[in-house]
């Protein structure tokens, strides 16, 4: 069985490469009818906090990923949390420790940097020199005595070439001479990442890594510790780096790169969701705006580019836009912008929210547009736009108003056929029409000179409603 991982560190929000990569997971084992595991990578005491835990959570689960083991779900290889399997990861060190993959170096920081630069001076690769690798034990005791501290190291095979498939890359060949002896246990004797990792996709019977390519260089190193343990080695995967549309790494210069600041700004999930799949993936037709289910269906790994992946905001906002007009149901696309509506301060009961939503939906490209576009349904109070005061402050433009007035005031209800009906008997009766007939209306409703069709306007704020605006504008140009 397909087995996958997705294994975050909670230390900021949910950034747009590590959600693509959830995903990426997500429909990989789908596709596969297999499993993924929700593992958090929170070893950096200083940086990671609960409350980035729960949000990460909660982003993964709006976008629509779900996973079938994890720190909430539990499951047969639990805990999955690395801050609670230090036991775990010490009976392996001591494995390493006993079968000599691994020894002690005494080296400081400063000795280690003037090492680094001198290999940069000479056009070496910056890598350990190996100095404390056959120390022996007499010196080793010397040392400590002095009070020096000490990380150990892996043993790694001078000159070999580690070589692997990777499902996107293709064949990967890495020497060992350009990392040399690495860390795995720090002084304070906590594990790294690249020992971690290991034991734990070994231990959850991890079959396919895939993640972003910024961790190609750490491959080699994991699959000599992989061996040392005896392990079987996964299949590896690395995505594509995603670029800004100036193709520098995408970054915060480049606006919202967290799922949370696109869910505030009034992105759906299902677009999110869609979005994010195409950030180095492309369906086999044209058709970019795919449902969840396709998605898995037609998603091959083998199919994800190499290259870098370019973000294109523009074409994000724009499938935002086909999900809230064509694709989401008005009962739910009403449910997720109520937050929206209360947030501008728009308050209404969820009938009113429903048809003003059902208006307005063409015309959205995110929830955050309801501040614009549905304001004229809710404020009364509104300044009147400079170049809209010359329509109804003109004899003509207070004639139409006026007679508008008296024709609303006279219908028992106000709906769109209404409307019409007025407006057409004010063309005859006052011989006026287009620009002229309608632009009063218009500014005198909404302050604005364009906007959302007045007669969809009128129906929902209704006869009381359409009264009451008129005799404050009636105030303003007397």
């Amino acid at each position: 069985m397909v087995r996958v991982r997705f294994a975050p560190s909670p230390t900021g929000y949910l950034h747009l490469g590590n959600a693509r990569t959830a995903l990426f997971n997500y429909i990989y084992a789908k596709h596969n009818n297999g499993k993924l595991i929700l593992r958090i990578e929170d070893t950096d005491k200083e940086r990671s906090k609960k409350e980035y835990e729960e949000l990460l959570i909660d982003d993964l689960k709006w976008l629509g990923i779900e996973w079938d083991e994890g720190i909430d779900k539990g499951g047969e290889f639990a805990p999955y949390r690395q801050s609670e399997r230090t036991e775990i990861y010490n009976q392996y060190i001591e494995k390493l420790k006993q079968s000599g993959h691994i020894y002690k170096c005494y080296c400081t920081p400063e000795e280690l940097e003037e090492e680094r630069k001198r290999a940069l001076a000479e056009g070496r690769p910056p890598r350990y020199s190996g100095k404390c690798r056959n120390l022996s034990k007499e010196e080793q005791e010397r040392l400590e005595k002095e009070g020096k501290s000490y990380v150990w190291r892996f043993r790694a095979p001078d000159g070999e070439n580690i070589v692997f498939e990777d499902l996107i890359k293709g064949l990967v060949e890495i020497n060992v001479n350009e990392f040399g002896d690495f860390v795995i246990v720090r002084s304070d004797g906590s594990p790294v990442y690249n020992f971690v990792v290991v034991i734990d996709d070994a231990l959850m019977k991890i079959t396919h890594v895939i993640r972003g390519e910024d961790h190609l260089s750490n491959t080699p190193k994991q699959i000599l510790i992989y061996r040392a343990l005896g392990f079987e080695v996964p299949k590896f995967a690395h995505l594509p780096i995603i670029l800004g549309e100036d193709r520098s790494k995408l970054s915060k210069r480049h606006g919202a790169v967290s799922v949370r600041a696109f869910r505030e700004e009034g992105y759906v999930s299902e677009a999110m969701f869609n979005g994010l799949a195409l950030l180095g993936w492309h369906p086999k037709g044209d058709n970019e705006v795919l449902s969840k289910e396709d998605i898995i269906s037609e998603f091959d790994i083998e199919d994800v580019h190499n290259a870098p992946a370019v973000f294109d905001r523009a074409k994000l906002k724009w499938l935002n836009g086909v999900y809230i007009r064509e694709k989401l149901d008005l009962e739910d696309l009403t449910k997720r912008a109520i937050p929206f509506f209360e947030k501008f301060g728009y308050e209404a009961d969820f009938e009113y929210y429903k048809k003003v939503m059902e208006i307005i939906r063409d015309s959205l490209e995110t929830l955050n547009d309801i501040k614009d576009r549905a304001f004229p349904f809710f404020v009364e109070d509104y300044e009147i736009e400079e170049n809209g005061k010359e329509f109804i402050q003109s004899e003509t433009g207070k004639a139409v108003l006026k007679l508008f007035y008296e024709k609303v005031k006279d219908r028992e209800n106000i709906d769109r056929n209404e409307f019409k009906k007025i407006t057409k008997e004010i063309q005859k009766e006052l011989k006026v029409k287009g620009k002229n007939l309608f632009m009063p209306i218009r500014v005198a409703l909404t302050g604005k000179t364009s906007g959302v069709d007045m007669a969809l306007l009128i129906e929902a704020l209704g006869k009381e409603r359409v009264l009451k605006r008129l005799e404050r504008i009636f105030e303003f140009i007397s």
